[in-house]
């Protein structure tokens, strides 16, 4: 119990240090300002055009870091750092994004995958740590039998949650890979406009790498109080 506590409160600071460290590089790279002068909503329009993508808008969502594409309505969202500013920083997010919108395009299978996990991992994420505790408890009491069993299917429903954050590393990774070798290619960004926004899609691509180690170390504890448990 006490090497499970240890080893998730130091997922739990790697992963607050990659988040502090994502937000310190967005930070300095908004001061990379493009010679080409185009917001990050030029950019993603720009890349969507290029794509042959017509039925997707680029429209701006408030907060910090809150960009995405949405595959339901086909909206590419970029944060208010991002969509009317004109910086390395706001290059790598706005192509990213729009990355996402060239894979739902293309029918990327990994984003396929993904997407039909949502509704199940939206139902299922919130509730399993609890299945899996309250059969635990039970079996404790009932000398395994049902509880043991609800237990299982807590770590069922668990378990989704755990093969949608793999599943999303695929998925992330291709749309900067895209992103970038876009940017590239149109030479939208100079030499150094370029390594900062590969730099700062390469620390924003750690986070979910941290999310997903978390994801598996917290159904492997959990696999093991309900297997390692039993006679």
């Amino acid at each position: 119990m006490m090497g499970y506590y240890i080893l998730i409160g130091a997922i739990a600071l790697v992963s607050w240090l990659v988040s502090a460290r994502l937000k310190s590089k967005f930070k300095h790279y908004s001061k990379v300002y493009l010679q080409n002068g185009m917001s990050g909503a030029e950019i993603a329009q720009k890349m969507l055009d290029d794509h042959g993508i017509r039925d997707v808008k680029v429209i701006s969502t408030p907060g910090m870091l809150t960009d995405h594409y949405n595959p339901k309505n086909k909206t590419v969202n970029l944060s208010e750092g991002v969509y009317s500013q004109r910086n390395a920083a706001a290059a790598a997010v706005a192509a990213h994004e729009v990355g996402h919108a060239v894979q739902h395009a293309q029918a990327y299978e990994w984003l396929t995958m993904r997407s039909k996990l949502v509704p199940v991992v939206s139902v299922t994420s919130g509730m399993s740590t609890w299945v899996v505790f309250g059969g635990l408890a039970l079996g404790a009491a009932a000398g395994v039998g049902l509880g043991y069993w609800i237990a299982v299917a807590g770590l069922v429903m668990m378990s989704f949650a755990t093969l949608f954050s793999l599943i999303t590393l695929p998925v992330e990774y291709d749309a900067s890979k895209r992103a970038l070798v876009w940017l590239k290619q149109k030479n939208i960004v100079t030499q150094r406009e370029y390594a900062g926004s590969e730099d700062a899609l390469k620390w924003a691509a750690r986070t979910y790498l941290v999310a997903a180690i978390g994801s598996i170390a917290t159904l492997l504890y959990w696999a093991l109080q309900v297997f390692g448990g039993r006679d």
